[in-house]
């Protein structure tokens, strides 16, 4: 596993710059926002695993940026810890009664908070919620979706599958192999919001495979544009070397060396306007084939 992310909304700065130091040297990976605004555009960009979230803020209060979190089928899935000055019981239901996952109080014991983190990853990835390593939907939210979706018209879904990438992580390590799927998953989000809608839904279904829920109009530009520039800026994850040949030097089952082509991202698409789906089994297995008929095309 990659290291957990956390995103610091904080417009103290001798708070905001202590949880950053604290929890760096703990090994997650801090970014601070010091304004609501920029906490919502930071994690549009990179999700985070876990929010801390001051409620008093200088543009909008944490209550809206938790509100606008949970309303977002992109971030609904985060989780929230309130921090604040703020020790009002009524304060205190109304965070609560808006999703977030925890509320601690200032001056607050740094140790009992990183418990509190600690405790609202593992729950996280426990039940399903999210991939450890792109921080991504899993699991359980990618079902409801999925439920959802089926009673619907209009939707798309697109089954990605990254090819060659058990090559990359046998030659490259897996913390290379993580890198790979962290920057998938930024790219897909930076193409999603480009060419999708906020409603729009990203997931990480395991290993190497992601899929994305959009509309019928959007889903085949947004194919187009992440096969283009996966299959390009991947290549940066490969030594000069490899990048210069084409390929990477493996060893096969019977120890002999063998050549695996770069990494590219195969994806299939679906929708209702093609096929009636009996259930959301139906709709994976057509998607995957749908997929790889589109490795049989390239191939």
């Amino acid at each position: 596993m990659g290291k957990a992310r956390l995103l610091v909304v904080e417009d103290d700065p001798d708070i905001s710059n202590m949880l950053k130091i604290y929890f760096s040297g703990l090994g997650y990976d801090v970014d601070v926002a010091l304004r609501g605004y920029d906490a919502l555009e930071k994690t549009r960009q990179v999700l985070p695993h876990l929010i801390i979230l001051d409620i008093m803020l200088p543009d909008i209060d944490g209550y809206e940026v938790c509100r606008n979190l949970r309303t977002s089928t992109r971030t609904s899935h985060i989780p929230v810890i309130f921090l604040t000055q703020k020790d009002e019981r009524s304060d205190k239901l109304q965070g609560l009664e808006l999703g977030a996952d925890d509320y601690i109080t200032k001056p607050f014991d740094i140790e009992e908070l990183k418990l509190r983190v600690q405790g609202a990853i593992r729950r996280s990835e426990r039940e399903s919620l999210t991939d450890p390593r792109s921080g991504l939907p899993a699991g359980r939210l990618i079902e409801e979706q999925l439920r959802r979706i089926i009673r619907e018209d209009g939707w798309a879904l697109m089954d990605l599958r990254i090819s060659h990438f058990s090559a990359f992580n046998d030659v490259y390590g897996f913390v290379a192999g993580d890198d790979v799927l962290r920057f998938s998953a930024m790219l897909l989000g930076e193409i999603v919001d480009e060419y999708g809608s906020p409603n729009d839904f990203i997931g990480h279904a395991g290993g190497d495979n992601f899929i994305i829920i959009s509309t019928g109009e959007s889903a085949s530009k947004i194919k187009t544009v992440i096969k283009e520039r996966f299959n390009e800026e991947v290549q940066t994850h490969y030594n000069f070397m490899d990048r210069e040949q084409g390929f990477i030097q493996t060893t096969n089952a019977a120890g002999e060396m063998d050549k695996s082509p770069l990494m590219e991202i195969s994806a299939g698409v679906v929708s209702p306007k093609e096929h009636r789906f009996a259930d959301i089994r139906e709709i994976t297995e057509m998607a995957a084939e749908a997929r790889r008929q589109d490795t049989t095309t390239e191939a």
